[in-house]
């Protein structure tokens, strides 16, 4: 989180623009800009795009650390022990001085990281989730051996084995019907979505409809709500297609609040809804809905 803070900081600072100015050229705050600047929250994937757009710079880097600093934050990600180059060996000492080497144990294993209780992630079956948490453990130790090539007793990766082993972590959990009711984060499905609908609610809030061609499927994400704040997706006419989820917690509410997702392909109109939180006095905000179409 440090490391990306650090890097956004930079780019702030190549942009010339103030806290207020960056806020009015994103769909961000001032006060969420400098929880992010200052390494207190993790900022939104698309917050650093944004940073890197004003800047000029490539993302590439950024979005990387970002990468790392997610999986550490939601707990997805897993220690791995990093191999270490052999000492080159000592001259042979004479064959009464030698000794039977001793047989390394084999290192334990972890226990898996507890699951996050996210609105998205309800729902997915045990199997899912180990299968995801072992592809970012993955993905992240091959950034970080990327981004740190210089660390000391560390193995350099062949370009082979990184191209091998990033492809395995992008490679979706499920794809089509096999989809149904399950999480866009834990099967993969949301690495490179297209954005079939964006509404920015009365409270402030956005609402984003989402769709992966990989694995033929759409959901509803939301960030910049409130605890408690509610989105609810549906493919219209579609029995059993609706999907919901709801802020929880402070972290959801300074990232993003996802729905599981639904069947789709191109053509098929879904719709996503917003439902504000009660005022405290037993009422409710006015209910927001809007439409896409999967292109």
């Amino acid at each position: 989180m440090n490391q990306l803070a650090a890097a956004l900081r930079e780019l702030r600072t190549t942009t010339g623009l103030s806290m207020a100015a960056l806020a009015a050229k994103t769909p961000y705050s001032k006060s969420s800009w400098e929880r992010y600047l200052n390494g207190r929250t993790l900022p939104p994937r698309e917050a650093v795009e944004e940073l890197c757009r004003l800047a000029g710079e490539p993302a590439g880097r950024c979005l990387a650390l970002w990468e790392l600093a997610e999986s550490e934050a939601s707990g997805r990600a897993v220690p791995v022990p990093v191999p270490v180059a052999p000492k080159a060996a000592a001259a042979s000492p004479a064959p009464s001085a030698l000794s039977t080497p001793s047989t390394p144990s084999t290192p334990s294993v972890p226990p898996a990281p507890s699951v996050p209780s996210v609105p998205e992630q309800r729902g997915v079956v045990a199997l899912a989730v180990l299968a995801s948490v072992c592809a970012v453990a993955v993905s992240a130790v091959v950034l970080a051996l990327l981004l740190l090539p210089g660390s000391s007793g560390s193995t350099p990766l062949s370009p082979t084995a990184v191209r091998s082993t990033a492809t395995a972590a992008s490679r979706p959990g499920c794809r089509g019907a096999g989809c149904e009711g399950r999480s866009p984060l834990a099967m993969r499905c949301a690495a490179r979505p297209d954005t079939v609908a964006r509404h920015e609610t009365a409270s402030g809030a956005w609402v984003e409809l989402r769709h992966s061609k990989v694995c033929g499927t759409s959901w509803a994400r939301m960030w910049g709500g409130r605890i408690g704040d509610r989105i609810e997706l549906a493919v219209p006419g579609r029995a059993g297609s609706g999907h919901a989820a709801e802020v929880g917690n402070a972290v959801e509410a300074d990232t993003y609040s996802y729905t599981m997702m639904a069947v789709t392909v191109p053509g098929t109109v879904v719709r996503a809804c917003f439902q504000p939180v009660g005022d405290g006095k037993g009422g409710t905000g006015k209910r927001e809905c809007f439409d896409g179409r999967v292109r």
